[in-house]
């Protein structure tokens, strides 16, 4: 008699449901778990990959820790080798091609979010505090984004002068200013403050507008605009 055939792997059927799941309704139902679980199934092809997505947001502590690790770090879990790692390296570097790819049709004046959002992948989960800024037409559309400085610098001379001598270069029609908080807090400083004072003043004498410094930190962000600041 024929030898009978072993039976599939349980987590063959539990994959599929997955893929099904976000085809039907996309991530918005999904836990993080349940997103890098997924993801991982295109690169562990005969593994249950529940644990190591359960690992890797143990180690890191959010979704979006495990996608701004290094592949060194992420290779320290179980159960992610090389596939593995490059595949959420390259999720992360998707997510802000996209975000610069949308960014060239949307006018960042009147979505503070959305620029906030391009910001976010722009920074890149940098644990250093990193001034940019982003440099746009006459629709408010993004032409260039440009890190300006990173690190503790006397912001109330260098920022301005910089960012002038870039706006000019990118012949732009307005910057947008924007640093995180790699603590996390949204609050800008008085320092902050009057960094935005030094670069308005200092735009407004090559007749280019400042529309706004946007603060990132945690999954905040803090518009000085749309508080009424600027």
């Amino acid at each position: 008699m024929p030898a009978s055939k072993k039976p599939a792997p349980h987590y063959f059927g539990h994959r599929k449901r997955l893929k099904e799941r976000f085809l039907r309704s996309g991530l918005n139902a999904f836990a993080d778990y349940e997103v890098l679980e997924l993801a991982l199934t295109f690169a562990v092809p005969q593994k249950d990959t529940k644990p190591a997505a359960k690992e890797l947001l143990k180690k890191f502590g959010s979704f979006a820790a495990v996608l701004e690790a290094g592949v060194g770090e992420l290779k320290t879990v179980t159960g992610v080798k090389d596939q593995a790692a490059a595949l959420l390296k390259f999720l992360r570097e998707t997510s802000w091609y996209y975000a610069r790819a949308a960014s060239a049709k949307k006018d960042l004046l009147s979505s503070p979010s959305f620029a906030a959002d391009y910001l976010r992948s722009f920074l890149k989960g940098s644990r250093d505090e990193v001034f940019c800024a982003l440099f746009l037409n006459s629709k408010n559309n993004l032409m260039k984004a440009e890190s300006i400085q990173t690190g503790t610098v006397d912001r109330s001379v260098v920022y301005p002068r910089k960012i002038v001598e870039r706006a000019l270069l990118n012949n732009c029609c307005g910057v947008i200013i924007a640093h995180n908080h790699p603590a996390g807090s949204t609050d800008p400083s008085k320092d902050d403050i009057s960094t935005t004072s030094s670069v308005k003043e200092a735009l407004d004498t090559v007749d280019i507008k400042l529309l706004d410094h946007i603060i990132i930190g945690g999954n905040g962000y803090f518009s000085f605009k749309e508080n009424n600041l600027i």
